[in-house]
């Protein structure tokens, strides 16, 4: 692949890869504005503005070996998708590998989570929305189905989201509520105290964290499909990535819209946290403590 076809240093193949990244150009599920199927794309172009290192993880960091599959076909009915997906991400969880996927709408994030064995890990999901309907205008596998989806296949004690400001009346009267924090509960008191709650909450050792790009107040990310005032900042989801640490297994970032991202700063900001994910997962391979000198130390 070559700049902006592949994400940056991604110049390995399959087998000797640590780090597997997959695009999933999906956004047929999009209820508000779509645009979506093109995030995987943006992202991609946006990676090539950053160093391979990052200082605040200090000196010496372990180099991956990082494979791009490319996109996933994209497909119209929702249901493909899901089988569409499954096919491409499935043999990496099943060796092994460290996930990474880029959105597309949020609903990509289903088929990822069933291909992991049941109750195997816990998904903690950031995001405005709580996404825990049955269904959304018939579709069940709808982007505000995803901490439904998840919950069914890994348990509802294996499920949490942060950041939430819109939930509908249905997902409040449902039998079992997944749990949330709100972004006004963090205000108060800290994306610290909001994941380390989180992860005294699930039962899995190994978490997978989902990035729904619209957590984050949209003046900071304004492409975005559903933009929710009053969102988290972009430096609580680097805490995030950080605090979850050696027990992190994969990473995606969904719902990035290019068409409504007229700076590309929500793109750059996306294909950020796909590089702290890999910095952290790169920590973990190499046996580093989870502290660093500096700046990172506050994380």
């Amino acid at each position: 692949m070559s700049y902006g076809t592949s994400f940056a240093d991604a110049e390995s193949g399959y087998n000797e890869a640590d780090v597997c990244i997959y695009g999933i150009p999906y956004d047929r599920t999009a209820c508000f504005r779509s645009g979506a199927r093109e995030g995987p794309s943006a992202i991609r172009r946006s990676s090539y503005n950053f160093e391979q290192t990052h200082f605040e993880h200090g000196r010496g960091q372990r180099r991956l070996s990082v494979y791009d599959y490319g996109d996933c076909s994209d497909q119209i009915i929702p249901d493909d998708m899901v089988s569409e997906v499954k096919f491409a991400v499935g043999p990496a969880i099943r060796d092994g590998k460290f996930i990474i996927a880029m959105g597309g709408d949020h609903s990509g994030n289903i088929p990822i989570i069933q291909c992991f064995e049941r109750k195997s890990i816990a998904l903690i999901s950031l995001d405005a929305h709580l996404d825990s309907r049955e269904e959304y205008m018939g579709v069940r596998n709808s982007h505000a189905c995803v901490t439904r989806r998840a919950a069914e296949h890994l348990g509802i004690n294996n499920v949490f989201v942060l950041g939430v400001r819109s939930v509908s009346e249905d997902e409040l009267e449902m039998e079992e509520i997944v749990p949330y924090i709100d972004a006004y509960q963090i205000y108060e008191r800290g994306i610290e105290w909001a994941i380390r709650q989180a992860l005294d909450s699930v039962k899995s050792e190994h978490i997978y964290v989902t990035l729904d790009i619209d957590c984050i107040d949209p003046a900071f990310a304004p492409g975005t499909g559903t933009p929710e005032p009053f969102g988290l900042h972009p430096v609580d989801v680097k805490k995030v990535i950080n605090i979850v640490g050696d027990r992190l297994v994969g990473f995606d970032v969904m719902e990035v819209c290019p068409p409504a991202d007229l700076t590309g700063i929500t793109s750059i900001l996306a294909a950020r946290y796909i590089k702290e994910a890999m910095a952290v997962y790169g920590r973990k391979l190499a046996g580093a403590p989870f502290t660093c000198d500096g700046v990172s130390s506050r994380f």
